[in-house]
């Protein structure tokens, strides 16, 4: 059954600041698989195509890389900060994101299915695909972000907020939600419908998706 929410008010997402530290300069070319990293820099290095398997990444900042169709399965992320990432294809699937920050970047495909998030934020990215199925999402905002598609299919989302965010499409077959606020979503289309419960809706949008509720229980509307 999908979750319900716990109270009557919706809580919003419990983000972890990221500490201010020393970074010391890193070479991006030389990570390998099953690599840690902590406490590095790594700036404007072609990563695509690379063989990241479950490297690690530890109070780290990744700016300005292309990790285009790089292999980041089973990776994690934790404290640190991704900005101006370059990937028409991110392939991450069972990765681990913890207090983690993703800024101005852009992503086309992103295969992130069967991963962990806690304590993450988009902030002004633009992304396609963004494969999500089976998923353990808690606590995750987005800000200021244009999203083609967010497939959550049979994934666990909790605490979860849009702020001046587009989806085109949402897909929540399966999907079991509790404290999601989509108020400051724009959303064009909805996939399941019915596995909204647990989400969170503004009077204004819960009119204009009246043709979608509508379409989804088989209701034709006629003057």
């Amino acid at each position: 059954m999908p979750a319900q929410n716990d109270s009557s008010t919706t809580v919003p997402p419990r983000l972890k600041r990221l500490r201010a530290g020393v970074r010391r300069p890193g070479d991006a070319e030389g990570i390998g698989p099953e690599d840690r990293r902590h406490d590095e820099r790594f700036e404007g290095g072609d990563l695509s195509h690379a063989d990241l398997t479950d490297v690690t990444f530890e109070r780290c900042d990744l700016v300005g890389l292309s990790l285009h169709q790089a292999d980041l399965r089973a990776a994690t992320f934790s404290e640190s900060r991704l900005e101006r990432i370059d990937a028409p294809v991110l392939s991450a699937p069972r990765s681990v994101w913890h207090d983690v920050v993703v800024a101005g970047s852009r992503i086309g495909s992103a295969e992130l299915y069967e991963s962990g998030w806690r304590s993450v934020e988009l902030i002004d990215c633009k992304l396609g695909y963004v494969n999500l199925r089976g998923a353990t999402i808690r606590d995750l905002r987005l800000t200021r972000c244009t999203v083609d598609e967010l497939d959550l299919t049979n994934a666990q989302a909790t605490r979860v907020a849009f702020e001046d965010t587009s989806v085109d499409h949402l897909v929540l077959a399966g999907a079991r939600l509790a404290h999601t606020d989509l108020r400051g979503a724009t959303l064009r289309r909805i996939t399941s419908i019915e596995r909204l419960a647990g989400a969170t809706l503004s009077p204004p949008q819960l009119v204009e998706m009246a043709p979608l509720f509508a379409a989804e229980l088989g209701i034709r509307v006629e003057d």
